[in-house]
């Protein structure tokens, strides 16, 4: 329940303006989503299966990229369905309540996923600037400290941004630019004083998106700087190749989402902001098990076991 431009209370929803040049590409992008969306489950599953069931994957990194894969399925199946639907059926009409619960989920894990790929860049710099430490440093209490952090600050974030945005009054006709509800997207349509939702998006962009981002680039500047010292080109190469995959997913889900969300609006920006969502809402989560575990030699030797045991 919400209140429309005249504070009348009112009991309808909204709807949701997808890919409006993309029309007559419509079934290459269900085909492409779908795929996404596949890609993005069932490898994340398996990740989460492989991990759990292999002793000798029960380690912090492997610990980390376990809730990475949960956030991503939590994700996608959060946004991607309700796509596919709109360019299937043509029904573009979103309830209140479905828009909130959409945009709650979508902030959890968003917030969640920079604060764990902060948290592996900084289980790397211990494992390679300070390896003889690395078990004392990063032992089981704190990794499992560090994962619920992630988790309880995109919980209370994503409950202080739903809540603000479930106070506002919106224009008629209420249509979200936009391929989900989108927080940015949503504040378009606010016809009341926004300035103090505006605040807390930009101060949280900067606690829950800058600050992991700064994390990350620092603790890989150390780890570069001492693979620069390793003796053979063989080993450097080796332990780069180990981080490479990493800093491929930082730069692609990190970078889209604070340009998105740090960048000034205008008039045309609805359509570029779905051009890069789309990257980190399903590119992103599909492309995670691929780079984690195909290029991973204990992952897919985990794998291997599995099959051959009965």
């Amino acid at each position: 329940m919400y209140r429309s431009a005249d504070n009348e209370t009112f009991y309808g929803g909204f709807t949701l303006e997808t890919f409006s040049g993309l029309q007559s590409s419509s079934t290459v992008l269900v085909l492409g989503i779908s795929l996404m969306y596949l890609l993005s489950v069932l490898g994340n599953l398996i990740i989460i299966v492989v991990v759990c069931l292999t002793p000798r994957l029960h380690t912090p990194m492997y610990f980390f990229l376990c809730n990475l894969s949960i956030q991503d399925v939590a994700s996608v199946s959060n946004v991607l369905p309700k796509l596919l639907a709109i360019q299937v059926t043509g029904e573009t009409q979103i309830s209140f309540l479905e828009c909130l619960t959409q945009m709650f989920v979508f902030a959890v894990c968003a917030d969640a996923e920079f604060f764990i790929l902060a948290f592996m860049a900084l289980d790397r710099y211990v494992a390679i600037c300070i390896p003889l430490r690395y078990f004392i440093i990063m032992n089981k209490s704190v990794y499992i400290t560090l994962a619920l952090i992630s988790w309880i600050v995109g919980f209370f974030n994503a409950s202080l941004v739903v809540f603000l945005i479930s106070q506002s009054s919106f224009y008629d006709p209420k249509r979200i630019s936009h391929f989900f509800c989108d927080i940015k997207a949503l504040i378009r349509l606010s016809c009341g004083d926004v300035t103090h939702i505006n605040t807390v998006i930009l101060a949280e962009s900067y606690v829950v998106g800058v600050s992991p981002f700064a994390i990350i680039l620092t603790s890989y500047a150390f780890i570069i700087s001492t693979i620069l010292k390793m003796k053979t080109s063989a080993i450097r190469l080796k332990v780069f190749s180990s981080c490479s995959s990493h800093l491929t997913v930082v730069f692609l889900f990190c970078g889209t989402s604070i340009i998105v969300y740090l960048k000034p609006d205008s008039k045309d920006s609805s359509e570029l902001d779905k051009i890069l969502s789309l990257s980190y809402v399903a590119v992103v989560p599909a492309l995670n098990p691929l780079v984690y575990s195909l290029r991973n030699r204990e992952v897919l030797n985990a794998l291997k076991i599995s099959k051959v045991m009965p």
